[in-house]
């Protein structure tokens, strides 16, 4: 998966997370809360795994760049 698509997906489990959580929350249903909440922990990850690929993607091309200039 891109770094991309990481993001996006994690974007999306945070926000579908907060909904259950609340919707959870609101009737009643500790199931959903946790549920609510683990997505939203994963949907962190996703992001973090994302971003950690744009960096190391970054360092490569920078080292990349580097090399060329010798």
């Amino acid at each position: 998966m891109s770094s991309t698509s990481d993001k996006i997906k994690g974007v999306a489990d945070k926000a579908i997370g907060t909904v259950k959580s609340t919707v959870g929350s609101a009737i009643g249903n500790d199931r959903m809360v946790v549920e609510g909440e683990a997505q939203k922990i994963k949907g962190k990850a996703e992001v973090g795994i994302g971003k950690a690929k744009d960096a190391v993607k970054d360092a490569a091309d920078k080292t990349a760049d580097e090399i060329r200039k010798i």
